[in-house]
């Protein structure tokens, strides 16, 4: 660890107010560095939210490296610090943590933390996952984000579905017409019938954005290839499954059989990591 690093970390220690400890960890969060992770997870817990902002935005800007520490922190039994962490994973949009925003989105009691999960499912890094995996992950996620557009009783929720579908639909736009067309006749329908001004106008720039033909950018060319490995990817698919038989009687509509299939063949790839 760098003088550098360790002298921000201390003085996050050592605030002694509410606005310094907000300006320590700002200055900690700008360095990017995967060292301060552990330090900016502790402020998740305090009682700042000013902080606790300036901690998540450090998160998300340093990424894959912190996703580790920030699930260990879900298992934790401090809401409040669980509930910053969820905006975290939300904002990176690694794979791992994607059974927890599809869980989230749907039934956690905190709108505020409904809304980030829904908006990250949209900006998961689909560009990561294997090829044998990306249907079924997307498809729970058009499940749980529709479900979200037409049951939430918030409308900052909603909105946030809305987000997350439209970035969905871009993405499955040419494996998946089908697809895109679900949540195109969704947004026909909120565009008359959702209660709320600020939802039915974001539908409306979702609908005028695909009319106007317009290609979201998805992974850029420079962006690294998935540093997960079969091990993650074989963890994500469990859950995956643990979260269907949780949700359906098994085999009723057909998905656990499907998920059975599709691990026994990432149990038969060599890994390569």
């Amino acid at each position: 660890m760098s003088d550098n690093l360790s002298s921000l970390i201390h003085a996050v220690e050592q605030a002694d107010s509410a606005g310094q400890l907000i300006k320590t960890v700002r200055e900690l969060a700008a360095t990017r560095l995967e060292g301060a992770v552990p330090t900016l997870i502790e402020v998740l817990s305090f009682n700042n939210p000013g902080a606790a902002v300036a901690a998540v935005d450090g998160l998300i800007a340093i990424g894959e490296p912190a996703v580790p520490a920030i699930l260990e922190q879900l298992d934790q039994h401090n809401y409040t610090a669980r509930s910053w962490a969820i905006r975290a994973l939300a904002g990176i949009g690694d794979p791992r943590g994607l059974v927890t925003l599809l869980g989230v989105a749907t039934a956690d009691f905190s709108l505020s933390v409904r809304r980030a999960a829904a908006r990250g499912l949209g900006a998961m890094k689909w560009h990561w996952f294997p090829e044998n995996l990306l249907e079924i992950a997307q498809e729970e996620v058009l499940e749980a984000l529709m479900f979200v557009a037409e049951q939430d009783e918030e409308w900052i929720v909603r909105y946030a579905a809305v987000v997350g579908l439209q970035a969905l639909a871009d993405t499955i736009a040419t494996p998946h017409p089908e697809w895109r067309s679900q949540i195109l006749h969704q947004f026909a329908q909120m565009a008359t019938q959702d209660e709320s001004w600020a939802v039915r106008a974001r539908v409306w720039m979702a609908q005028q954005y695909f009319e106007e033909g317009k290609v979201v950018q998805l992974a850029d060319s420079h962006d690294k290839p998935s540093p997960l490995s079969d091990t993650d990817w074989q963890t994500i698919l469990d859950n995956l499954y643990d979260r269907k038989e949780q949700e359906r009687n098994v085999l009723a509509e057909g998905d656990p059989r499907r998920y059975r299939d599709l691990a026994v063949s990432v149990a038969q790839k060599p890994d390569e990591s």
